[in-house]
Order: C-alpha cells, then sequence, then structure tokens
C-alpha cells in the first residue's frame, strides 16, 4: 500500500455475474494547515508531498512572498489522534512577516466566494500578479509529446484511475517534475512547491495538466511565473479571459497532433 492508494474489496459485475476482487482508490484526507498556531484553511488532499502542497499554496494563493518568509514547515505531533498527525501542518513564520488571517480566509483565492463577478476576480488576481513577459517559445511537435509522457509518468492514476496530474516539462519537452493528487489545484500546487525549492528556471518550463484547464489553474501558474498551461481537455471562459490579462498562454484539447490555443498564441511557434 503506498500513501496515494488504498487497497479495498469491491463486487464485480459483468452483465448478472457478479465477483469480488482486490482493488485500489485513491487516498483521500483533510490536510489542515496552521499558520503561527491559528488555523488558514483545510485542504482535501492525497496524503504525499505534503511540504511541497503547502509550501505551493501559501505561493500561489499570495500568502507569502518567497519561501524566505518561511521559517519551519512540519507535521504537528500533538493532536490528540495519532492517526491525525500527519493531517495537520504547521508552519512558522519569519518575526518578520505579519499575516492578517482573518482578510486571508475570507479572501483565500481557494475558497470560492459568492456573489463575486468574472470582472473582480480577474481584477483581484491582476493586482496580485504582474503580467507575463518572457521569450518563452514551445515547438507545436514539442507540445504534441507531452501528454504521453505525462501519462507514461502516472504511477497512481495506474494503480487507481482517481488521481489528477501535473507535470513540469523543459521548452524542449523533458520531464521535470510530477505531481498526482484527487484535486488538480493540490497537484499544481504541489509542483509549484517543488519547484520553488529547486534550481528550475520557472519561466523556461511548460505545465501540463491531465483534465481541463480552470481559472483557478491559471492564477496558479501565472503566480508561479510559469508561462504556458495545457491541457488535455477544455478551459473555462474565465480561465481564457484570466490567461489574456496576464499574458499566459493556455493551451486546450493537447491529443495527439492537435490543440487549441487560446490566449497568447505567439508563444508557440514551429521550428523554434
Amino acid at each position: 500500500m503506498t500513501d496515494d492508494a488504498r487497497d479495498l474489496t469491491l463486487w464485480r459485475f459483468d452483465g448478472a455475474a457478479a465477483s469480488a476482487r482486490a482493488d485500489q482508490v485513491a487516498h483521500e484526507e483533510p490536510l489542515e494547515i496552521q499558520v503561527d498556531g491559528a488555523s488558514l484553511v483545510v485542504l482535501m488532499r492525497t496524503p504525499g508531498a505534503d511540504e511541497d502542497l503547502v509550501r505551493g499554496f501559501l505561493l500561489t494563493e499570495h500568502i507569502v512572498a518567497s519561501l524566505d518568509q518561511i521559517a519551519g514547515l512540519q507535521h504537528c505531533t500533538t493532536v490528540p489522534d495519532p492517526e491525525a498527525e500527519d493531517n495537520v501542518m504547521l508552519v512558522r513564520l519569519r518575526p518578520d512577516v505579519r499575516l492578517d488571517l482573518e482578510r486571508l480566509r475570507r479572501h483565500t483565492i481557494a475558497s470560492s466566494s459568492c456573489g463575486v463577478c468574472g470582472k473582480a476576480t480577474i481584477d483581484h488576481v491582476r493586482q496580485l500578479t504582474p503580467p507575463l513577459d518572457d521569450g518563452a517559445r514551445l515547438d507545436p511537435a514539442v507540445l504534441y509529446r507531452l501528454p504521453a509522457r505525462l501519462y507514461a509518468a502516472q504511477a497512481g492514476f495506474a494503480r487507481t484511475g482517481g488521481l489528477h496530474a501535473a507535470g513540469l516539462f523543459s521548452l524542449d519537452g523533458e520531464l521535470l517534475l510530477l505531481r498526482e493528487d484527487v484535486g488538480r489545484h493540490n497537484a499544481v500546487d504541489k509542483v509549484v512547491g517543488a519547484l520553488a525549492t529547486g534550481r528550475l528556471e520557472p519561466r523556461a518550463c511548460c505545465l501540463l495538466v491531465s483534465g481541463r484547464v480552470s481559472w483557478e489553474l491559471v492564477q496558479k501558474t501565472a503566480a508561479a511565473r510559469i508561462p504556458v498551461l495545457a491541457g488535455v481537455s477544455a478551459p473555462t471562459s474565465l480561465a481564457v479571459r484570466a490567461a489574456t490579462a496576464l499574458g499566459l498562454t493556455v493551451i486546450g484539447f493537447l491529443r495527439g497532433e492537435s490543440m487549441n490555443v487560446y490566449s497568447c498564441a505567439e508563444r508557440v511557434r514551429s521550428g523554434c
């Protein structure tokens, strides 16, 4: 048994015939993030790479400006239920960093607020995220190879059929990072958290997700300064509007040797 899957017995029906068989399902647990002793948010995630997830979440939600503002990060070991130890992450900020946690709880982008229009949402993100301005170029031939490489590396999905994936690729198509999770946004945060702790240059990368492209993924990708976000399915209308405002290239329906480029198509060039 791995962190991303749990064993169970199910009943398989083929027509009228039924048989018991062993299988695995994707593992899902809550993760509470506490900042300096105060609860910030609870995420439903697949355990594993929790530190990457928390780092990425804090960065892409603009709760911290850089990892330098984080003084410590660890799982809680003092919860009453030992089985819940891995479900609480304690974040300690540097003494000179001050956060208004009540404001963050109300306005954290990950919690979809009622009554907020698309324009207000985009304006809010633009205030936090400067437009992307880089010289990234991707050859269509390189892009067409990425989905197969992502799929081949999805070990958790192969076991369970229930995990999303986010893969970070170089501009020449090398898979640099891959993370899986029951939540597509969590998989992206895990990639961003790992990216922030390494030596990779985000402006020279492309992010591929295993499903549709939502506006939330657009703002997280732009916050990480990754210039290209691709998905094997469709983007949403708000995702395209936000990507256009932020200077992010969004690609959808990346399958076989075809794709749709919805924003900033100048980054996709043959022979580059």
